[in-house]
């Protein structure tokens, strides 16, 4: 399938008929997703609206491997875990659509990647293998052509000189990291930084206490001496981000949407407003599976904008106890 015209979308419209495209497509060549949507018993020809299209659960990608077609797998990244959890799988068939996406992505968000030094504090994710985070970031640090940019693991005196000495040179910085690694540094060193992003990618993947996001976003302004924190959405089984500049309110890309449903209830989308489990549609996904019920809960507002409130666990399922496929 031509993906080109998932990075073209202007309007409302276009990304309707865009999803409507790529569900007919992806019933066709999808198997998990196709025998899914039948013991649903979705009437694909009634499927005239993004509302009606059902989304697959995350979980697929834990079981199965949720692919539109028989292209060969090019890439595959999966998640963190525990020792012996079984992770997600996500298997790209085309890397230059994840490619795309995120460098258009961070245009549409930050502007030219060049115009930046990027400062990568992921610790976590660099001592494990097949993390689309680290693809993505190192990409960036790449495509910023900065020699100043580049990842760090623990040494967090480095960083600080470093950060400091480009901050104050007048540099655009960005920097950005999982959560209890920007808190070490902060423990470590007090910053006034002007011209610095600070952007935390969540999790403190069992390291620290978890903090709701705005007492974390709280101490990490202070310590970085910043006014707001931002945020990166993302996660393995997504081809597309979501990026935050404040306050925890995130913003899609525009070959991306959120929409919340019932929890009691996953079929049925909750209304604006309304708290609900995060459904993603995300045309980046085109090879794999564009409609993904995922286990995060928040909101949506009129704009199109969200909030992440939290996780909730499998029971998030019932009534549709398909899991057995």
């Amino acid at each position: 399938m031509n993906t080109n015209f998932i990075f073209d979308i202007k309007t409302e419209a276009d990304f309707t008929q865009a999803s409507l495209n790529i569900f007919q497509h992806q019933y066709q060549n999808n198997k998990v997703y196709k025998l899914f949507c039948d013991l649903l018993k979705t009437d694909i020809d009634k499927v005239d609206a993004i509302e009606k299209i059902p989304f697959l659960p995350i979980q697929f990608f834990k079981s199965h491997a949720v692919l539109s077609g028989i292209a060969p797998v090019e890439e595959t990244f999966s998640s963190s875990g525990t020792t012996g959890s079984v992770t997600s799988k996500h298997m790209v068939t085309d890397i230059s659509v994840y490619e795309e996406s995120f460098r258009k992505g961070f245009k549409h968000f930050y502007g030219d990647v060049e115009d930046y030094a990027i400062l990568a504090l992921l610790p976590s994710y660099l001592e494990r293998t097949g993390s689309s985070l680290i693809y993505m970031v190192d990409d960036l640090i790449k495509q910023s052509n900065n020699p100043e940019s580049g990842f760090y693991l623990h040494n967090l005196e480095e960083l600080k000189d470093k950060l400091i000495a480009l901050d104050e040179s007048g540099q655009k910085v960005l920097l950005i990291g999982v959560s209890f690694a920007l808190l070490d540094l902060i423990e470590a060193h007090q910053f006034s930084l002007k011209n610095t992003i600070v952007m935390e990618t969540g999790g403190m993947k069992g390291k620290r206490k978890e903090m709701i996001r705005a007492e974390l976003h709280q101490v990490l302004a202070e310590g970085f001496g910043v006014e707001h924190i931002h945020s990166e959405y993302g996660m393995t089984e997504l081809l597309a981000q979501g990026y935050s500049k404040g306050k925890g309110i995130f913003e899609p890309s525009p070959w991306m949407k959120i929409l919340t449903r019932d929890t009691e209830d996953a079929l049925t989308l909750q209304p604006i407003g309304k708290t609900g489990g995060i459904n993603v549609i995300d045309l980046a996904n085109v090879n794999s599976c564009s409609f993904i019920a995922t286990q995060d809960l928040g909101k949506v507002y009129e704009d199109g904008s969200f909030e992440v409130i939290g996780r909730f666990d499998n029971s998030d399922i019932r009534g549709c106890n398909l899991m057995v496929l």
